[in-house]
């Protein structure tokens, strides 16, 4: 069974930086992992994704540039480094871990994945 830890969000000015981590435990260095997030009353949208090697990624366009997802299989963590944040940002972000192993396939809708996580809330003020 796959279980997901998000830490590391909090209250930043804009501009600021924030670092989310997901601890993973059960076998999710052969799977794809990514960011969602979901801000009050819209649904739930793609943020980032990093193929189970780590050797790929792909952003949704409004974060290309500012955020960044890394992986450690050793340590079984995904990483979200997001600089520049702006209200916009503004949501309970989630980690997420595909069900698909070995599968190379960089996918950006909630339906591909299978384990999340309980969320960490990012807010940014202006």
């Amino acid at each position: 069974q796959v279980q997901l830890v998000e830490s590391g969000g909090g209250l930043v000015q804009a501009g600021g930086s924030l670092r989310l981590s997901c601890a993973a435990s059960g076998r999710t260095f052969s799977s794809a992992m990514a960011w969602f997030r979901q801000a009050p009353g819209k649904e739930r949208e793609f943020v980032a994704v990093i193929s189970w090697r780590g050797g790929s990624t792909y952003y949704t366009d409004s974060v290309k540039g500012r955020f960044t997802i890394s992986r450690d299989n050793a340590k079984n963590t995904v990483t979200l480094q997001m600089n520049s944040l702006s209200p916009e940002d503004t949501a309970v972000y989630y980690c997420a871990a595909s069900a698909k192993k070995y599968y190379s396939g960089l996918d950006s809708s909630t339906m591909d994945y299978e384990y999340w996580g309980q969320g960490t809330q990012v807010t940014v003020s202006s």
